[in-house]
This record gives C-alpha cells, sequence and structure tokens, in this order.
C-alpha cells in the first residue's frame, strides 16, 4: 500500500477532528439541561479552534507557493474585521467582539483572525509606522446584553492587539514611544475598537469622540496612562 502523503496524513486528521466536533455538537443540541450544554460548549469551542487551526493549514502542506497569502486573504474576507485610516489620517481597527479577560485569552483564535487581517491591509498601501502617539482602545458592550459583566480595563487581554498592530504599524511600542488610552460605553452591539492617534493630536481625537461613536452609543468610564 502507498504511504500517505503528508498533505493526506494532515487532512485525515482534520476530518477527524471535524466529525468529532460535529458529534459533540449533536450531543449540545439533544441535551436538556443547560449547565451540561454550557460545559459542552467550551469544549466545542476549543475543538472547532483546533480544526480551524488545521483548515487553515492545509493549503500550505498541499505545497502551493502562494498558499500562505491565499489563506490571509481568505481569512481577512470571512472574519469582519475593518481596518482603515480616517480622513485625518489616524489608524482605525474595528473588531466584532469584546476582547476577553487575561487568564481566559484565547491568544490563538485572536491572532489567527487579526494577523492576516493586519498583513493585508498592510501589503495593499504604502508602509505606515506611527511614532510619538497614542494606541487608544474602546471596549463596547451590547445594551441588549445587560447581564454582560463590564471588566476592568486592566484584566482584559490587549497584549495580542498591541503586539499585532505594532509589528504592522508603529515604528516601537515602547511607553515612550507609545501610550496606552482605555474607554469603555455601551452600544447596539459588541465590538473593540482602537486607534492609533499622534501624541499631538490626542487632544483633538478627545474633542471628537463623541462623533466618531455609533448612534447611541454612550461611554460607561475611561483610564489615562500615566506619564513615564
Amino acid at each position: 500500500m502507498a504511504e500517505k502523503s503528508y498533505f493526506r496524513l494532515q487532512l485525515d486528521s482534520t476530518i477527524r477532528e471535524t466529525e468529532k466536533l460535529l458529534k459533540l455538537l449533536r450531543t449540545i443540541s439533544e441535551s436538556r439541561d443547560l449547565e451540561t450544554a454550557l460545559q459542552l460548549s467550551v469544549t466545542a469551542a476549543k475543538i472547532s479552534e483546533g480544526v480551524a487551526l488545521k483548515t487553515r493549514a492545509l493549503p500550505a502542506h498541499a505545497g502551493h507557493p502562494q498558499a500562505e497569502r491565499m489563506v490571509q486573504e481568505a481569512i481577512s474576507e470571512s472574519v469582519p474585521v475593518d481596518i482603515r485610516l480616517t480622513e485625518e489620517g489616524w489608524f482605525y481597527l474595528r473588531m466584532p467582539i469584546l476582547l476577553p479577560r487575561k487568564e481566559k485569552s484565547p491568544r490563538t483564535y485572536l491572532r489567527g483572525f487579526l494577523y492576516p487581517a493586519l498583513a493585508v491591509f498592510a501589503r495593499e498601501r504604502p508602509p505606515i509606522r506611527y511614532r510619538n502617539c497614542v494606541m487608544i482602545f474602546r471596549h463596547i458592550y451590547d445594551r441588549n446584553r445587560p447581564e454582560r459583566e463590564y471588566r476592568d480595563h486592566d484584566n482584559i487581554e490587549l497584549n495580542t492587539v498591541v503586539d499585532a498592530v505594532a509589528m504592522f504599524f508603529l515604528v516601537d511600542d515602547t511607553p515612550f514611544e507609545c501610550r496606552h488610552y482605555y474607554c469603555s460605553m455601551i452600544g447596539d452591539e459588541e465590538s473593540t475598537e482602537v486607534f492609533i492617534v499622534p501624541r499631538n493630536e490626542f487632544g483633538i481625537w478627545l474633542s471628537q469622540e463623541k462623533n466618531i461613536r455609533k448612534p447611541n452609543n454612550e461611554k460607561i468610564s475611561e483610564k489615562i496612562e500615566k506619564e513615564p
């Protein structure tokens, strides 16, 4: 019997994990106990992340020289991450999720969709490298989910996002080159927004924030980093 190629071995492994996920999802759908369904759903989420990673790697295992670029473009198209430059020249990133707590951080998941989206955006434009700037994080909570706990800013997983953005758009992310500003608000849907603003224009951003918000968003707290 002919030996299986490495691509075929990885494909078979992906199929087995996908079948395991489907079986678990069927079990969840048949469960009548909410607590059991919740615990199984967490397990399903972990398996699905593994399946996603294996699936993303398949084109590279097939040996295509442009596989990495093609996968990056596919991911950036499938995950609704909004990246653009504002009219002022400020960097803007919007993710359709609230960032998790540090101790519950699925960093691989965040990297999995964030790096490809940033890479595609950076590749399509002249190089942009901000320095002496402020990186702004704005956490937006869905008003229709009052059970959501509002997290302290210092408990939220930010490092993965900072590292990803810095890799493509900052000269350096040291405190002397990039300061941080965090704020949270209530809005129409969950999301996390990131801005990069030159330090001497940060006051302008603050004065314009009410116009940057989506309709009906309400600020609930804010915190600015101390001078280094």
